[in-house]
């Protein structure tokens, strides 16, 4: 990772820090694996591979009560105004990080932007994204407070995902970042918080992450197979 990629992304969660938003917000995607090696407090637990992506959530129901115009508030750090996909999902990019807007998809899948007045965004609504916001941490990097998911659910989200994959490249890395941060968590001695969000999952779920399991081997992980 580059130094300056890196500062780009703690200047973007200072300014929503500073704007009062970024304890309604959780950051996921691999730039989770910055806050996890705090969290760890072991230097030999390497961050996950970073992508230009830096992936927002933002629960649902929204507890953002002010206006923030978000694209505004980035604008001096160089970050634009962008589009993707048919529909028009708004993200802000950055010749060095592009910063998107996720919330939880919720009933009948609907391939449409869902409005983000408060901050002047849309946001793209994905399955399984409760599961990562309902179990979370609070790690404090550069005296910023950042919510990330727990890691268990981070890594069994990632086996989820892995299962739904069809590019083998994709899955394989899925795969690999969730074995790297369960081994960290089992070496932490936090086994009960594996099985804890294992067992928080519906069966079908559960049936998707034993099956990704599978390809892991990770001493102490059969206790949630």
């Amino acid at each position: 990772m580059e130094r300056s990629q890196y500062n780009l992304c703690m200047a973007v969660l200072k300014r929503l820090h500073q704007a009062g938003i970024l304890e309604h917000i959780v950051l996921v995607g691999s730039w989770c694996g910055l806050f996890y090696q705090t969290y760890f407090g072991d230097k030999s637990f390497l961050p996950l591979l970073k992508t230009r992506d830096m992936d927002l959530l933002i629960p649902r129901p929204s507890s953002i009560t002010r206006k923030v115009d978000v694209a505004q508030l980035l604008e001096e750090l160089g970050f634009v105004v962008g589009f993707t996909g048919e529909q028009g999902y708004i993200r802000l990019e950055h010749p060095a990080l592009i910063v998107e807007f996720l919330t939880p998809e919720r009933g009948r899948s609907i391939d449409k932007p869902v409005n983000l007045p408060q901050l002047g965004l849309n946001a793209q609504s994905l399955r399984f994204m409760d599961y990562l916001a309902d179990n979370t941490i609070t790690v404090v990097v550069q005296d910023i407070a950042v919510t990330v998911p727990h890691p268990a659910n981070f890594a069994l989200h990632k086996l989820i995902i892995s299962d739904r994959r069809t590019d083998r490249d994709k899955k394989d890395k899925d795969i690999q970042a969730a074995g790297r941060v369960l081994e960290a968590l089992i070496q932490a001695g936090q086994n009960h918080s594996i099985h804890r969000a294992f067992d928080a999952m519906p069966k079908r779920w559960r049936q998707m992450v034993d099956k990704a399991l599978q390809k892991l081997e990770i001493e102490g992980l059969d206790l949630i197979r």
